[in-house]
């Protein structure tokens, strides 16, 4: 075998000694090619550290690639390579320890274009993760929707969603996995005990609902910040102010945000001239919205709780500082952080925590933990948290028949 080398660098000699009319030793052959293959190994080692970032990078991604291999090679059942890349990409952003950063699969990701354009079909409650239990506690049911007419009722545990364990779900991941059984049938697993039989074919989610008082006050509920929710809330208020309401109460309980922008258009109509809010990115730059000088005027009460999160949390909190609302109901979860979805080159994405909200004064919401009302009330029974029906005014702006504690002492303030 080494003959048969030699004999070929000698070739390479002869041919390169008649084509420049120089002798080249086998030595020098050597040498020659040693320096060439050095060279190109190092460019190409080179070339593939700066794709991948940084020799840190590299290491790390030849450690995936080396598990994955022998997960391929001595694992003694199949492996399925999609579902392995899908976990470990879920698992690097859950390594944050943000709740509201994740990972979504491609289907995933178009049922939350769906969702987040508010043309979807939704099951009609209002969830909060419970972590000593391992589910997701039901804290509100929307009259007339599939939860309801399946009977699940406020305080259960949701511990599966079609056979799902969803113990280690964020509660938008929850959110996602239901919605994306979009026009079906499906089970929730109450309590790791018993199923119940859900049927969202028929169901379209109104991002407000809106109505008149018997106490003259404009009943507003936002349910989420998602497109075109901001303006509906406007046109809601509009409409209710030409059928005599003069007053307002803003239901922003159980609303898990949505957009920045939806947030301003809502704001910039109820405020004065100024600035309304900033988003701090990672670099310190910062986006500030303001509102013009066109606004109007009239008494609010604005309804918050636990489930109040992120933009509609911020909502409140401009409100108040400009002195625009009285906040009434529970303190917020403290979860201010905007979120930027990221699409990736095989149809998944990335949702990210990528800025901080800012009040006008500056307040980091996330920080404080919390938006605070100005009026602590609690309701005594959970499940008839944003319900109007049998609100119809009674002694003293309150009502004998509606369960809603915390939406009887609003329309009792602004009475």
């Amino acid at each position: 075998m080494g003959r048969i080398v030699s004999r070929i660098l000698r070739r390479i000699g002869r041919f390169i000694h008649g084509f420049f009319s120089i002798g080249i030793s086998l030595r020098a052959v050597v040498i020659l090619l040693i320096l060439v293959g050095s060279g190109m190994y190092f460019w190409t080692y080179n070339s593939m550290l700066k794709q991948v970032g940084g020799k840190d990078d590299f290491d790390e991604a030849m450690r995936y690639i080396e598990i994955k291999d022998l997960l391929d090679e001595k694992f003694i059942d199949p492996v399925d390579r999609v579902s392995m890349g899908q976990s470990a990409a879920a698992a690097m952003v859950s390594s944050l320890g943000d709740n509201w950063s994740y990972f979504m699969t491609a289907d995933e990701y178009r049922t939350y274009q769906l969702s987040s354009s508010n043309d979807y079909s939704d099951i009609g409650m209002s969830l909060v993760k419970d972590e000593t239990l391992g589910g997701f506690q039901v804290i509100a049911i929307y009259p007339g929707s599939p939860a309801a007419w399946a009977g699940v009722t406020q305080g259960m545990l949701i511990t599966a969603v079609d056979g799902q364990k969803v113990a280690s779900f964020s509660t938008d991941q929850v959110r996602t996995l239901i919605r994306s059984k979009l026009n079906s049938k499906f089970q929730l697993e109450i309590n790791n005990q018993y199923n119940v039989d859900v049927d969202c074919t028929n169901f379209n989610a109104d991002a407000v609902l809106a109505r008149l008082e018997k106490t003259g006050a404009a009943y507003i509920q936002v349910k989420n910040f998602e497109a075109g929710s901001g303006q509906a809330a406007v046109d809601s208020i509009e409409y209710l102010l030409a059928q005599g309401a003069t007053t307002c109460v803003l239901d922003l309980r159980n609303n898990a945000g949505g957009l920045a922008e939806e947030v301003r258009i809502l704001l910039d109509y109820l405020l004065p001239e100024g600035r309304l809010f900033s988003e701090v990115s990672k670099d310190g730059s910062a986006t500030v919205s303001n509102s013009d000088g066109m606004w109007i005027q009239f008494n609010m009460v604005v309804l918050i709780n636990g489930g109040t999160f992120r933009e509609s949390e911020l909502c409140a909190a401009v409100l108040k500082e400009y002195g625009r609302a009285v906040l009434m109901g529970e303190s917020t979860s403290g979860s201010t952080r905007s979120q930027e979805t990221i699409p990736l080159a095989d149809g998944s994405a990335i949702r990210l925590s990528t800025r901080s909200y800012l009040t006008p004064n500056g307040t980091d919401i996330s920080k404080v933990g919390g938006v605070v009302p100005d009026m602590i009330v609690f309701n005594s029974d959970e499940s008839a948290t944003g319900t109007t029906e049998g609100t119809t005014g009674g002694e003293a702006g309150t009502s004998s028949t509606s369960e809603d504690d915390q939406l009887m002492a609003a329309l009792k303030y602004l009475s």
